[in-house]
């Protein structure tokens, strides 16, 4: 999914904020200086704005979530964590709010500058620490997807390529090399130059191509999980165990990951006492078509659902295209996700100043650990679990706590104290899961 890092305009300019972790897509990118009287967001450009922010490749892991914790706890865990991302995000919100306050111009425009403002450098150093990883989680989670995805089209099964072998002097012969790790090695060449690119500028037409192939290849694949339910009747199971549950609340929050984004998007709204309103329709919109993706994905494949659900349409040209689209959607969209890591860690460790070294050194190294992962959905699982909890639950009910203990009385320190509580238990409990359900694959 793709985050953004935002403040300015949606129609206009857009402010990029090296502090946190996010793009937003719908837009033609800027970098320029700091605007005090930006054109600011009508109430659809912002509920647009969030369902491009929010909506991204986590989805084509929920029918595969849905199989394996059975439908009817899946639509409720995933309406839960919709819930409560929601009032997670108001609650970054009203913190910044009450900071503002008295304030004319503000000085917070990102997750990163609230724990600043709350915390120090040492909410900063936390925020941007989860951030980094984060956004590599969701660019290693693209390399799963196109290796796996790419090797699927060209061997059927994924399996190793027969007959491919690489010589080098003297007649050393190397074993048979995997289709998905050919794949993936094969996009290094490309990433390098694409991640090379200084400025987020040039890659905004992309991004915007980009996101509307993702979309029409949702709708292509939901329509495509209705004939398959029409022509089939599967088996289907309504609720999995316990592992199972702490299993899909990683994907589901994962899928719903996108708390980056509601500052800046909350400071560009014109009429700023509609976006908790706006908040809560993109959210429950959002909520609707994720149960109804995955709900059509299980029901059309039952305990065939694989880990990406287009690994399930077998051969044909739509398929493919629809394959292929979002391989090339995610192919482009790994140097947007990828810029706020530059960003953290060139302000960080080399003056701000751009470096190319940086740069492919990174991209070297997602790709490796995207080389030994094998399966897609229980990576996002992974990251949803250890990290996104962390920026999603426990992140904003803490500063929250902080800025308003005070004036909060019993009920109010009940609720946060509760969020962080049930984040790091989520936190704890998923990431176990998660990695058993990894190395029980690999091994």
């Amino acid at each position: 999914m793709v985050s953004p890092n935002v403040a300015g305009s949606s129609s206009n300019a857009l402010e990029f904020n090296p502090s946190d972790g996010a793009t937003l897509l719908l837009v033609k990118v800027t970098g320029g200086s700091k605007n005090p009287h930006p054109a600011l967001s009508s109430p659809p450009k912002t509920f647009a704005n969030v369902f491009i922010a929010i909506v991204g490749a986590g989805v084509l892991g929920l029918p595969y979530a849905f199989m394996r914790m059975g439908w009817v706890m899946s639509l409720l865990l995933l309406s839960f964590i919709a819930l409560l991302t929601c009032y997670c995000m108001m609650l970054l919100v009203k913190t910044k709010r009450r900071l503002d306050a008295g304030v004319e111009y503000s000085s917070i425009g990102s997750f990163g500058d609230l724990g600043f403002a709350v915390c120090g450098s040492p909410g900063r150093v936390v925020v941007d620490f989860l951030i980094v990883l984060s956004q590599v989680g969701f660019c290693i989670g693209y390399l799963i997807f196109i290796g796996n995805t790419v090797a699927n089209l060209m061997n059927g099964d994924g399996s190793a390529v027969r007959g491919l072998h690489v010589y080098l002097r003297g007649g050393v012969e190397i074993l048979g090399v995997s289709a998905k790790s050919l794949v993936i090695w094969v996009c290094v060449p490309f990433q390098l130059g694409l991640n090379s690119i200084k400025t987020l500028t040039h890659l905004a037409p992309i991004s915007i191509f980009a996101d509307v192939v993702d979309l029409g290849a949702m709708g292509v694949v939901m329509v495509e999980d209705v004939i398959k339910m029409m022509r089939n009747r599967v088996d289907l199971v309504a609720f999995g165990g316990l592992s199972m549950f702490f299993y899909g609340m990683g994907v589901a929050v994962y899928a719903f990951e996108g708390v980056g984004m509601v500052i800046p998007l909350e400071a560009e709204m014109k009429d700023k006492t509609k976006f908790g309103k706006i908040l809560s329709i993109s959210m429950a919109f959002i909520f609707l078509m994720y149960g109804g993706f995955g709900l059509l994905g299980y029901f059309a494949f039952g305990e065939n659902t694989k880990d990406i659900i287009t690994a399930n349409f077998g051969e044909g040209l739509i398929s493919t295209l629809v394959q292929l689209g979002l391989c090339i959607n995610l192919f482009f969209t790994f140097p947007l996700m990828m810029n706020p890591v530059y960003e953290i860690f060139e302000r960080r460790f080399c003056g701000g100043q751009y470096c190319l070294w940086l740069r492919w050194s990174l991209v070297v190294l997602v790709t490796l650990v995207a080389l030994l992962v094998p399966n897609f959905a229980d990576f996002l699982s992974l990251v949803g679990s250890s990290v996104c909890c962390a920026l999603g639950f426990i992140l904003p009910a803490a500063f929250h706590l902080l800025v308003f203990k005070g004036e909060m009385g019993r009920s109010g320190w009940i609720v946060d104290s509760g969020i962080i509580a049930l984040g790091m238990i989520f936190a704890v409990s998923g990431t176990w899961y998660s990695l058993m359900e990894i190395l029980k694959i690999t091994v």
